[in-house]
C-alpha cells in the first residue's frame, strides 16, 4: 500500500491570494469542466484551520464534505461543541504524522495559509496543488504567509481550462530540502 499524502490543494488569484481581504472567495471561478468528483474520490480526510472551518460550517450544504473525516486545528474551539469533527489543539505535527501513517486515501489540507506554512516547514506536506484563477485581488490572505527558509518543489503536472482561464499546477514537495 502506498503512503497517504498530505495535499495542499487551493484556489489562488494570479497575484497570490487564497481569499480576499475579508476572507471571501466569491471571485473563484467554478469551471464545469473541472472534474471535482475525481479529485475528491482520492481524498478521505480534510484538515483545516479554525477560520476555514467556521467559513464552511456556515454553508448550508457543508460543501459536500460530510462523508470525509474532518480535522480542525484550533486552540479555541471545544470538541464537545463540534462533535462532527476532530479538534486538534496541541501536538499537530505528531497528529498529522500519525494520520499519514494510517491506511486510507490522501489527506486534503483545505485552506489556511498559516496551517499550510507550519506543516510545510516541518516536512509534512507532500504535494502543493494550486488552481490559478485569472483575477487580480491586490490584497487579501496570502497563499503562504511568512515562510521561514525555502521549500523546493518539483512540477508533477499541469492542466488548463481555456474557457475559464484556470490553470492547475501540481508540485511535489522535495522534503529533502525542506524549509527549516
Amino acid at each position: 500500500m502506498s503512503k497517504r499524502r498530505l495535499r495542499y490543494s487551493v484556489a489562488m488569484s494570479l497575484d497570490g491570494y487564497i481569499a480576499d481581504k475579508d476572507g471571501g472567495y466569491d471571485w473563484i471561478t467554478m469551471d464545469p469542466a473541472v472534474d471535482f468528483a475525481a479529485f475528491t474520490g482520492k481524498i478521505d480526510t480534510l484538515i483545516m484551520g479554525r477560520h476555514t472551518y467556521e467559513l464552511i460550517a456556515g454553508q448550508e450544504s457543508g460543501m459536500g464534505f460530510e462523508e470525509m473525516e474532518t480535522i480542525v486545528v484550533s486552540t479555541t474551539l471545544a470538541q464537545a461543541e463540534h462533535p462532527a469533527v476532530t479538534i486538534v489543539a496541541r501536538g499537530v505535527e505528531t497528529f498529522v504524522t500519525d494520520l499519514k501513517a494510517q491506511a486510507g486515501k490522501d489527506i486534503w489540507l483545505f485552506g489556511g495559509g498559516v496551517l499550510f506554512r507550519s506543516l510545510l516547514e516541518v516536512g509534512l506536506v507532500d504535494r502543493v496543488e494550486v488552481g490559478v484563477i485569472p483575477v487580480l485581488l491586490g490584497q487579501g490572505i496570502a497563499l503562504l504567509p511568512g515562510l521561514e527558509g525555502t521549500a523546493k518543489l518539483r512540477l508533477h503536472s499541469m492542466e488548463e481550462w481555456p474557457t475559464s482561464g484556470i490553470v492547475l499546477l501540481k508540485y511535489d514537495v522535495d522534503n529533502a530540502s525542506q524549509a527549516s
